[in-house]
């Protein structure tokens, strides 16, 4: 694979250095009509052309999300290189270049934010917000420190819905699609023209499908009596998806200079339940890679899992499950130009959100007796079973975010040009009492949330996170083809817990207490080189740098409280080059980088002797080094259009040891210093035996090698005038690692990623009809791991779509 991929860029990128030799003198009856239209970006605050702009960055317009049949977050993945994202339920781990966020958690900030109409949205939560009458999507690769902050050491997403036109007339569009799994989904917009000065616009979105699942659960008081051992419905929802959400937009414009827009979104997120399986069922033997023993049950059956499912989406459940996120955001927009030209704009934020989420921890039907594996820890003896029977987890958090950012900016025209800019943010995180677990056992439902509590864990308090920032960027031209550009932020960031935690009985609060406050500051800043070295060729080189702020641990019962981790940071060098080239039919963007990235947040076992088994967040005390090259290709040729994107990457994590908590009984003895290794405890014992592990040389979480995408279509024009037009979209991920500790044998790897996408499109006048298909090779992959859950990918969805406009 390593080979084959270092020979697909090294292909892309002789296409690009060479096409502009071979295309100097094209023959004028080879030349075409059609050209490339201009792309735009947004996220340095002002309306730039991409191909000569400084950044590393995929545009989709609204026609390419159609076409590529982008819905949500996920299905951004497959359209640029280097975007991985793991969809892990209730929320999204969003990686770009291997660098944004691998725990699952809401104390460690993401590192790739996205923005919706100029606010940012929720960092970890309701993150599966539908995309629908969009304008356009920009993803930025690389850190983004000057323009967008604390949440951008990996990249950021910027989401432009469509605004209403004033003077335009009553004008949109409905669409209606049905499928596969009961597959129904109706969307549209309609543009309403108020006054002269005045214009609305509302847009709607609905969508709801079967579940994906079969789920196995015999538990006869989970609506499955005569059933028993056989798959049937259970009587909780086993992922049957329902959504529905709005947009009220509105535009108003009473003179040149002035301009106010606000929008208003409302979403009902219903997905049912996110069911999933032990990581081990697909598994028909066990590997020989991660140094972990097959269990007893595997050997005494001839060395074949007696649990065996060669289909990922064939579970076993016996727990209430369900999946529902309700939220919405109001922005308000305000521009005014003064005469010289200079905008002074406001932009302010409020969103507010509940998300609700219950699954079966352990992926065990009713009565299931038989943990799939233990491990002995060789200094104690104790036998921890590391995949628990019959537990439960439920959450219901409440989520409010206020912001609010001001921006002076310059006009384009000046020599001198430049943004000013000043920030804050406030985000409360509330845990209402007695509805946060943890842990729960519901084996044959003896254990009641909140009745029991010495065989449960929960927690109930607020977290509050609190963020301002000043930032700016100046760009001087030396000449008129040399620009030089400067940027900063500064940034400061505060957290505090206000929580409690009931862990089996044992009560501790993290309120009032040291180690429930978290403060850092940050200069962020980025450095620029920009050469238009002609009409069609464009040439940058930049250091940049961006940064993530620390948080907090919760207690480990009364006994201790473990510190808080502080900030990461990135320092990136890129260079690169975007080239028009065949008389503006073939465009190209290479790109290649070095990362430092210091002090990034890992999960893992507790380093002091006394807690190995119970998880914490720390800091990795060395540098890790990332590096690698991108290349993007669009192309048009009279009625052929195609896309391609490919990107390589190389990670080595620094000198690290580390605990992992899964591998190791509860309690043990030794100490596993995180820049030394293995140290002796009080009482002079070492820790037992692959338990502080090196993971220095180690790869970053969901960071794959390689990651490539193409896409091509072709338009046919009838006699009639309608038009025919094919098209296909792959997309491939290498392996990834789902764990900085790479242990095969404890789930950590996640297999390739091949999804090839279709649609037949035939368009009358001002109707398309469809016919569409996503992962059409039925690919049943792993969307991501939540120990020792393997969440799903969606499987192979088909039918047909109809598109009115007005």
């Amino acid at each position: 694979m390593k080979t084959y991929a270092l020979m697909l860029g090294a292909s892309v990128l002789a296409i690009s250095c060479c096409a502009t030799a071979f295309a100097a003198d094209p023959p004028a009856s080879k030349k075409e009509t059609a050209e490339l239209e201009t792309v735009v970006v947004t996220g340095q605050r002002r309306t730039e052309n991409l191909q000569t702009t400084g950044v590393a960055a995929t545009v989709l317009t609204a026609t390419d999300i159609e076409n590529k049949n982008v819905v949500k977050i996920d299905d951004l993945q497959f359209t640029a290189p280097a975007v991985v994202i793991n969809n892990f339920g209730q929320g999204i781990n969003f990686n770009i270049r291997g660098v944004g966020k691998g725990e699952t958690n809401t104390q460690t900030l993401t590192g790739v934010i996205t923005y919706r109409d100029g606010v940012a949205t929720f960092p970890g939560y309701f993150t599966e917000e539908p995309y629908y009458d969009i304008a356009g999507v920009e993803i930025y690769r690389g850190p983004q420190g000057t323009f967008v902050g604390q949440n951008a050491t990996g990249g950021a997403v910027f989401v432009r819905t469509n605004d209403p036109e004033i003077g335009g007339g009553y004008n949109g569009y409905i669409l209606g699609q049905v499928g596969n799994y009961y597959n129904a989904h109706v969307q549209g917009a309609i543009n309403i023209p108020v006054s002269d000065t005045f214009a609305a616009r509302f847009s709607f979105f609905t969508y709801r499908r079967s579940s994906y699942f079969s789920i196995t659960d015999s538990d006869p008081k989970d609506n499955c009596p005569g059933h028993k051992y056989t798959d049937c419905k259970p009587g909780y929802n086993p992922g049957d998806a329902q959504w529905a959400a709005g947009r009220l937009s509105l535009l108003w414009k009473p003179t040149d200079a002035l301009t106010v827009s606000f929008k208003y979104d409302a979403d009902y997120l219903d997905n049912g339940a996110y069911p999933a399986g032990n990581y081990t069922d697909t598994w028909k033997t066990w590997p020989t890679k991660g140094g972990i023993p097959a269990p007893a049950e595997w050997t005494a059956n001839g060395g074949i899992n007696p649990h065996y499912s060669n289909d990922i989406f064939h579970v076993t459940a016996n727990a209430p499950q369900y999946a529902l996120d309700r939220f919405t955001r109001a922005v308000l927009k305000v521009d005014y130009v003064f005469p010289d030209g200079i905008t002074l704009r406001s932009v302010s934020g409020f969103q507010n959100g509940n998300t609700n989420w219950s699954t079966d921890l352990d992926a065990t039907d009713y009565g299931a007796q038989t943990s799939y594996y233990s491990i002995t820890n060789p200094a104690t003896g104790v036998v921890n079973y590391y995949r628990p029977k019959n537990w439960s987890f439920f959450d219901h958090v409440d989520e409010t975010i206020w912001s609010q950012e001001f921006n002076l900016i310059s006009p384009d025209t000046w020599r001198v040009n430049w943004v000013l800019g000043l920030s804050a943010q406030s985000d409360i995180y509330d845990f209402p009492q007695g509805k946060f677990y943890t842990l729960v056992p519901h084996n044959n439902e003896v254990s009641v949330p909140g009745v029991d509590t010495t065989t449960q864990a929960t927690l109930w308090g607020q977290n509050y996170q609190a963020s301002y920032a000043v930032f700016g960027q100046i760009g001087y031209h030396i000449t008129p083809k040399v620009e030089v550009q400067l940027g900063g932020r500064y940034s400061i960031n505060r957290t505090t817990n206000n929580v409690t935690w009931n862990q089996y009985g044992l009560v501790a609060s993290q309120s009032g207490k040291a180690g429930n406050f978290e403060k850092s500051d940050n200069f962020s800043y980025k450095a620029s080189l920009n050469w238009t070295i002609n009409d069609n060729n464009f040439a940058y080189a930049f250091i940049a740098t961006g940064y993530k702020p620390g948080g907090l641990n919760p207690p480990i019962y009364n006994a201790v409280q473990p510190k808080p981790f502080g900030p990461e940071t990135i320092t990136s060098y890129e260079t690169g080059w975007k080239s028009t080239m065949l008389d503006g039919h073939l465009r190209s963007s290479i790109d290649a980088y070095y990362n430092a990235y210091k002090g990034f947040i890992v999960t893992i076992g507790y380093p002091d002797f006394t807690y190995p088994g119970y998880a914490t967040e720390v800091n990795n005390p060395s540098t890790t080094v990332s590096y690698g090259f991108e290349a993007e290709l669009e192309a048009v040729f009279g009625d052929f259009r195609g896309t391609a994107g490919v990107g390589l990457m190389h990670q080595s994590i620094g000198k690290f040891y580390a605990i992992d908590a899964r591998a190791v009984s509860a309690f043990g003895f030794g100490k596993c210093d995180p820049t030394k290794g293995p140290l002796p405890d009080q009482y002079g014992l070492l820790p037992a035996a692959n338990v502080c592990v090196n993971l220095s040389g180690h790869s970053m979480t969901y960071a794959p090698l390689f990651t490539f995408n193409i896409g091509a279509e072709y338009t046919f024009h009838l006699e009639s005038g309608d038009t025919l037009t094919p098209r296909l979209n792959f997309g491939h991920q290498s392996p990834q690692w789902a764990s900085l500790f790479a242990n095969e044998g404890l789930g950590d790897r996640i297999e390739a990623r091949n999804l090839l996408g279709g649609q037949f499109e035939w368009k009358h006048d001002t109707y398309i009809m469809a016919l569409y298909g996503t992962n059409l090779l039925d690919q049943h992959y792993t969307a991501a791991v939540l120990r020792p859950l393997r969440m799903p990918g969606p499987p192979r969805e088909y039918g047909i779509r109809v598109t009115k406009v007005f």
